[in-house]
């Protein structure tokens, strides 16, 4: 029998590694352990670097002081609202079925949407591979030897052949992850992962909305084309009329050539019109991933009705963007990151063990008594290393810092996306109002001038600058009433509408 400590050192013991709790014989790493110089070299290592660790920062700043709320004067635009609850649905707030029918497409063949999505893809298989660390390889090996020694190589002085065969089921260099340093790395890719997921949403929540945008733009341009259209109408009509009236002395040559200048006008704008358009066309082609001359774009018979956002928001829905959420993920993988660092530091403990069978013959692999083990558990303490150790710690601490200042950075970029959104929304509608009046006013004015012509009381460039004016006016009444259209969309995607729900 064996001696009663051979015994003990042979007995199986029960760790517990991070929640894994495994039994393992353990005799060389007791008896190394044994040594007390060695353990209070350790003690003091480890002292050391836990107080080190002791500096790791895993908290997330504060965002800058903000209002509860902004002020969102209420803004007469539609009767239906979009709830809080509802920001990420944005089949509630874009209702235009020719605009659902985009951002659907959209969403099936956007390049830059399914470029995001792979990363999420790969982000998820780079968590799964840095999970796989914190498992042992267990694997099934076998192998077959046979060697002749010459009789001047051995003590016989005879020519000997030997021969060895093993299986077996085996560990090779398992880490045991005693400070962490593994589960830290495991948890950056976690965070990582995340962050990429986070991004995903916002590139949807992007697209969703520029969609949008372009869609409205290529609706405005074609109203102000149609516009343009029934103007170049009425001036070629005008022109027909005032060179029957020049053929017969009426006028001057000088009033018909004012009347063809004003027809002049109306069809430059509408050929800038039409190349705007086209081009509003390609980039909406391109967002939508189809050719542009299969866009089911139909001349508009309405306007597009967009819900407003109630008023008295609080400003913590900014925490619901998927942009800040992606930077908050992003900044916890860089905590976990320096302290893996931190961790290096420490011992490092790797375990290899096989156990199965051996026999000098194959015919006796499997007899009884065949029965073989090892255990090899090796420990390595970093003592110099050229600071290497020390500027990898010294460059997730960097990153660490550019993760803070990045979410800081992306917090008050959000809040100063939705103060201009509310302040754009909120002078649009009185724009409105003041471009209303003002085309009024002008169209008084061209009909009072033409007047005033055909009774001979004016020249014709009065009728030409009313005229003139009043197209512009035209004009800038339609941009006003989507420039409105557009800061609803602005403010519903500062507020992270459009993401899909988590």
């Amino acid at each position: 029998m064996g001696r009663p400590k051979d015994r003990a050192l042979r007995t199986k013991l029960r760790i517990t590694i991070a929640g894994l709790r495994m039994p393992f014989a353990l005799p060389a790493l007791v008896s190394l352990l044994d040594s007390p110089a060695l353990r209070t070299g350790l003690l003091g290592i480890c002292v050391t670097v836990a107080g080190c660790m002791a500096g790791v920062r895993t908290d997330v700043p504060s965002p800058a002081l903000l209002p509860a709320a902004w002020p969102v004067p209420p803004v007469a635009f539609d009767d239906s609202t979009v709830s809080v609850d509802d920001q990420a649905e944005w089949g509630m707030f874009y209702r235009d079925p020719t605009l659902q029918g985009l951002v659907r497409q959209a969403l099936e063949n956007n390049r830059d949407l399914r470029l995001a999505m792979l990363r999420v893809d790969e982000a998820r298989a780079a968590l799964g591979l840095q999970s796989a660390e914190r498992w042992p390889t267990l694997a099934v090996g076998s192998s077959h030897t046979r060697a002749r020694v010459p009789g001047d190589l051995n003590v016989s002085g005879r020519a000997v052949t030997t021969g060895e065969h093993r299986v077996g089921l085996a560990i090779s260099n398992w880490e045991l992850d005693l400070w962490g340093r593994v589960r830290s790395l495991e948890a950056a890719a976690q965070q990582a992962y995340f962050a990429s997921a986070e991004g995903s949403r916002a590139a949807q929540a992007a697209l969703v909305n520029q969609v949008a945008r372009n869609y409205l733009a290529w609706r405005e341009t074609q109203e102000r084309i149609a516009l343009t259209e029934d103007t170049i109408a009425t001036r070629r009509e005008s022109l027909r009329i005032f060179g029957r009236r020049h053929a017969a002395g009426a006028i001057s040559r000088l009033a018909l050539t004012q009347v063809e200048s004003l027809l002049y006008q109306a069809e430059s704008i509408g050929t800038q019109l039409a190349q705007q358009q086209a081009l509003q066309a390609h980039a909406l082609a391109q967002l939508v991933g189809v050719p542009w001359d299969a866009l089911a774009l139909a001349p508009p018979q309405a306007a597009v009705a967009l819900p407003t956002v109630p008023a008295g928001l609080p400003s913590d829905l900014l925490l619901r963007r998927p942009d800040i959420a992606a930077a908050e993920h992003t900044l916890h993988a860089a905590n976990a990151r320096v302290q893996a660092a931190r961790a290096a530091f420490f011992p490092r403990i790797a375990l290899t063990t096989s156990a199965g069978t051996a026999s000098a013959h194959l015919d006796g692999l499997f007899d009884s008594g065949s029965r073989a083990w090892t255990f090899a558990p090796s420990i390595s303490v970093p003592l110099f290393d050229g600071g290497r150790l020390q500027s990898n710690l010294d460059l997730s601490a960097a990153r660490q810092n550019i993760a803070v200042a990045d979410y800081e950075k992306t917090v008050q970029t959000a809040f100063r996306e939705v103060s201009d959104a509310l302040a754009t929304r909120a002078t649009a509608a009185r724009q409105i109002t003041l471009q209303q009046a003002q085309r009024d006013a002008l169209h008084e004015r061209a009909r009072l001038a033409q007047l005033r012509y055909d009774h001979g009381a004016t020249p014709y460039f009065e009728v030409l600058d009313a005229q003139r004016d009043l197209l512009a006016a035209e004009q800038q009444l339609v941009q006003a009433r989507y420039a409105l259209q557009a800061a609803h969309i602005a403010v519903y995607a500062a507020l992270g509408g459009g993401a899909p729900a988590r």
